[in-house]
């Protein structure tokens, strides 16, 4: 595969997707008993936004930094980009070099009995990751396809934690058929699991189809949070982004309602900006 994400760390997309995989992380630590960090697509774990790819398209410019000086913000999002401060170091509040993926960030959030599996299948990619890891025994690092890894780690030994499914989308359509492959095979090891699923937004018939397969899927509760930044009619462009969200934990989606509003306020890019929080599936 071609897809590196340090050309895209930090981006609008990373802003929600990260915001809210903080929020369930932080909704699972409210019962003492430990849980399992599941990650399909965890990439190097740690970006340089100073570095080359980050540089050459300096998306986290209208990500992440339109937000490092904003005040008053939604509990995760608050949590969030106090972490990503806290990998900084001193540097200026208007300034990072170091972002977290999404596995960096979990494990700051991890408590000592959590655990944490992380998938990878780019060799250089798996291992930064486990350069990353190194010595930390929470975490285990398996260099391998995320999907077929589903049915050796699911069900998790602790029967309660979230799996992270975040793919490069390299193929559009081809990759929602993965996805829903893995869920329909997951739910028959672990219906009860929370799974988020990162996606794109372009055209909207692409998102369509998989919604769809979301509401006959079989699961009791689906909720979707999109971010759009541009009318989803061109194939051209990242327009917005999504998190599909199965067994979500309990008034998780006021905690959406409340969190997209300050996301389009503070990330859009011209007078179009929507959000929407969906439940697809309601049981």
């Amino acid at each position: 595969m071609n897809y590196r994400h340090a050309y895209h760390a930090g981006n609008f997309a990373d802003v929600l997707k990260h915001s809210v995989l903080v929020g369930l992380i932080e909704a699972l630590k409210q019962k003492q008993t430990a849980f399992c960090y599941i990650d399909t697509h965890a990439g190097r774990g740690r970006y340089d936004l100073h570095g080359e790819e980050a540089r050459k398209t300096r998306e986290f410019a209208d990500g992440v930094l339109r937000l490092l000086e904003a005040s008053r913000l939604p509990a995760s999002l608050h949590v969030y980009l106090n972490l990503v401060r806290a990998l900084n170091g001193n540097r200026a509040a208007h300034d990072i070099a170091v972002y977290p993926g999404s596995p960096l960030l979990a494990s700051l959030l991890l408590r000592d009995g959590d655990r944490a599996q992380l998938c990878e299948l780019q060799p250089d990619e798996a291992a930064a990751l486990r350069e990353v890891f190194r010595g930390d025994s929470r975490v285990a690092v398996h260099e391998r396809d995320g999907y077929e890894a589903l049915k050796a780690l699911l069900p998790p030994r602790e029967k309660r934690g979230l799996v992270l499914i975040d793919p490069p989308f390299e193929a559009q359509d081809g990759e929602f058929r993965l996805i829903e492959a893995a869920l329909a095979q997951a739910r028959t090891r672990w219906p009860n699991g929370i799974y988020a699923v990162w996606y794109p937004i372009k055209l909207r018939q692409q998102i369509s189809g998989f919604h769809r397969w979301l509401r006959q899927s079989g699961f009791g509760k689906v909720l979707v949070a999109e971010l759009l930044l541009h009318p989803d009619n061109s194939a051209l462009r990242l327009n917005g982004t999504g998190m599909a969200i199965i067994n979500p934990p309990w008034k998780f989606d006021r905690q959406l309602e409340e969190l997209l509003p300050v996301l389009v306020q503070h990330l859009a890019q011209g007078r179009f900006g929507q959000q929407r929080v969906e439940w697809l599936v309601q049981e």
